[in-house]
């Protein structure tokens, strides 16, 4: 049994500070035995950070986290196990990064008209991936610049839902989601619920959805969860029968909450998750 899992984190690729091999070796540092690399709507650091693996001789989950809006609100999906080469994913994914060069633009307006000038071409400086300019690429350039003291005062005045940087955008359905994630012969997992601003009744209706389409855990554990959020959620995968999981979510040192590999334990009655993977470590010129 792997004894610290960390399936849930972000390299250079979407919109973390470490390349996917800086990654993997951070996390072979921290003693992480079972590693997913999770990279937002993008898939493209999994041979790197595959390669790393095996130097570093620590197992490698291929992974993604999707972006899926439900009822308003942008839903995070994590697919673990997946087949990275998969058509029906990559085709998804594909359609899932089209729209963010129109909401990077629309965000760098708003964020003109309320004084903050050139914020675009300062957000892309900090995107490696120049299709995958975010809101953490645009709040790094903020802080840069010395407007603010740090990432999350960036996002509590100026990107956050009812700021003036938030532009609402129309992801993928969860049903879809879960499908791509399915049919590239993966587990889909709804990332950090805790963080969801959801009604009871909303919440339910998702975790509904979820698995009416085939979707299999929940991350109960998450560097974004309080110990309630993990006492409830916990709760939530009893009830419903749900595969636990547990992540970091890391994006970069001093920007994260928790580093890679530094959660908290699972409950242990959970069914863990990572007892339906395979430990998959690709070889950067193989194809299935």
């Amino acid at each position: 049994m792997f004894l610290n899992p960390d399936l849930h984190c972000h390299s250079t690729v979407s919109d973390g500070w470490l390349t996917p091999a800086e990654v993997v070796r951070r996390a072979a540092a921290n003693g992480v035995d079972l590693l997913a690399l999770t990279d937002h709507d993008e898939v493209g650091g999994i041979d790197e950070a595959g390669a790393a693996a095996r130097e570093c001789g620590i197992a490698l989950v291929p992974g993604v986290e999707i972006s899926v809006t439900f009822r308003d609100e942008t839903i995070h999906v994590v697919g673990l196990g997946i087949d990275h080469r998969n058509v029906r994913l990559l085709d998804g994914l594909a359609q899932v990064r089209s729209g963010r060069e129109q909401r990077a633009q629309a965000m760098s307006d708003a964020l003109d008209a309320v004084g903050l000038h050139g914020v675009l071409d300062g957000a892309r400086r900090f995107a490696r991936n120049p299709a995958l300019v975010g809101r953490a690429h645009f709040a790094r350039h903020i802080v840069a610049s010395g407007l603010m003291p740090d990432v999350a005062t960036v996002f509590r005045y100026y990107l956050a839902r009812g700021k003036p940087g938030f532009v609402p955008h129309v992801w993928a359905r969860i049903d879809d989601a879960v499908g791509w994630i399915r049919a590239a012969g993966g587990v889909a997992v709804i990332a950090h619920p805790g963080r969801y601003r959801l009604s009871a009744s909303d919440m339910e209706a998702l975790f509904d959805s979820f698995t009416a389409g085939g979707g299999e855990a929940l991350e109960v554990v998450s560097g974004a969860h309080a110990e309630s959020d993990v006492l409830r959620f916990a709760s939530v995968a009893r009830r419903r029968g749900l595969l636990a999981s547990r992540a970091s979510d890391f994006h970069g040192s001093g920007e994260s909450p928790v580093d890679l590999g530094r959660c908290d334990p699972l409950p242990p009655d959970l069914v863990p998750v990572w007892s339906r993977l395979g430990a998959i470590v690709p070889s950067a010129g193989s194809h299935p």
